[in-house]
């Protein structure tokens, strides 16, 4: 049996804060989340193990563990201070899950009930448990959508922290701050994070010229130092991205020239989108969500690619697609309008645009693992000769290599920051 494994953000709703991720595993299979299946737990048990640092980094994870995994203390190898104990139906039906619980619980140990209904034994677990998950897909609507309000009031007068899941429109988003939900997980998370600009402001821009010429078959490096020379926000994101902890230096790189020849212009084509976003990356948890989605898009479809045949673009332009399919959620225009105006290949803005074609293939098949849509993901992949057991641990470790990338460039050093003979200025 294939297993796959994603994460999904869960968002404070009234502020632009990520508290945590939610671990999503296949549940395609009755038998993954089965109280009698040793061999699942022991599958999730071994993963969850394997790549801790990339799972539990510094966000609240969520994570349902099977009966097997709770009655055998699984959950104790892990930080409880970063975790969240996920229960579901086929935890609370088991006659011995109250004393479990009971036992976590004393110990410290934090707990969300998922996807919560009405029901007597919901609400025999209130005591033990602070978030309730709630599914608000099919709730726009007449009975279901006052149901969903009167559920989430009533939790509230209970003291209990309410996240609504399976958000993934505008409109799920809206119904989840309607409805006075505390906090909402879903697709549409990272783009309710982001803050779009004007698209005439983005097209007349120095970044935008940037992404022109680094797109370009035989990119200028004497054109793309005088555009990044003649942008002091361009400069200095530049200059602190390659002085950074991720690229180690032993010297201060002090040019813009200097700094292109040690970045290379390959280098550059994966580096461009986090130009334009200079210092901000610090201190701006919006701009991090939207900016670590683009490199895991970006790193997971570069490395499945590579098991690919026949793709019609090489290895830094799937990268760059990647890259380039957060653009809907940064620009106030159309996707189609935006990709007009940027020399990439035909095959990326079919496969952006209207998922045509094998690049098409490839970053709809992002999208379903992203969503969770695993049977959409198990006929993707296969139809892309990439092997689907791979998938999950592939994905983790792109996870991984991202949080590193984030952790080298947010580093502070603040002398060498001090040294910088570019001034901070923000862009116009």
């Amino acid at each position: 049996m294939d297993k796959y494994v994603t994460r999904q953000p869960i968002k404070a709703l009234k502020e632009d804060r990520i508290i945590g991720y939610e671990v999503l595993f296949q549940k395609d299979y009755d038998s993954l989340y089965s109280s009698s299946d040793v061999a699942a737990a022991d599958t999730i048990a071994g993963f969850l193990m394997q790549n801790t640092e990339s799972i539990f980094h510094d966000k609240l994870t969520f994570v349902t563990f099977t009966p097997s995994l709770l009655f055998r203390n699984t959950p104790k190898i892990f930080d409880k201070e970063k975790m969240v104990i996920q229960i579901e139906d086929h935890v609370m039906i088991h006659p011995l899950s109250p004393t479990i619980i009971r036992k976590y619980k004393a110990e410290g140990y934090v707990f969300a009930i998922n996807d919560f209904q009405f029901s007597p034994k919901y609400f025999s677990m209130l005591d033990y448990v602070t978030y309730i998950k709630i599914d608000i897909r099919n709730k726009q609507e007449g009975k279901e959508r006052i149901s969903l309000k009167n559920l989430i009031n009533t939790m509230k007068g209970f003291d209990k922290k309410c996240i609504v899941t399976g958000v993934s429109s505008m409109a799920d988003y809206d119904l989840a701050i309607e409805v006075g939900a505390d906090y909402a997980e879903g697709s549409y998370v990272a783009e309710a994070m982001a803050g779009k600009v004007n698209r005439m402001e983005f097209l007349e821009g120095n970044f935008f010229q940037l992404v022109v010429e680094v797109s370009k078959d035989e990119p200028d490096i004497e054109k793309i130092e005088e555009i990044i020379s003649r942008d002091a926000a361009l400069s200095y994101a530049l200059l602190k991205i390659v002085n950074s902890a991720y690229f180690a230096l032993r010297r201060r790189v002090s040019s813009i020239r200097q700094a292109l020849v040690t970045m290379g212009i390959s280098q550059l084509k994966q580096w461009v989108y986090l130009l334009s976003f200079n210092n901000d990356i610090d201190n701006e948890e919006s701009l991090e969500a939207m900016m670590k989605l683009s490199f895991l898009r970006a790193s997971f479809a570069m490395t499945i690619s590579d098991h690919i045949e026949n793709l019609p673009i090489i290895r830094s332009e799937v990268y760059m697609m990647g890259m380039f399919s957060t653009l809907q959620y940064m620009i106030n225009a159309p996707l189609e309008e935006i990709l007009e105006e940027v020399p990439v290949a035909q095959e990326i803005k079919d496969a952006l645009i209207r998922k045509e074609g094998i690049c098409g293939d490839l970053y709809e098949l992002i999208l379903s693992y992203e969503s969770a849509e695993w049977k959409k993901v198990k006929q993707l992949s296969d139809k892309l000769n990439i092997p689907s057991g791979q998938l999950a641990q592939t994905y983790m470790d792109c996870v991984e290599a991202v949080n590193e990338i984030w952790n080298g460039l947010t580093s502070s050093n603040t002398e060498q920051e001090a040294e910088m003979p570019v001034s901070k200025k923000t862009r116009t």
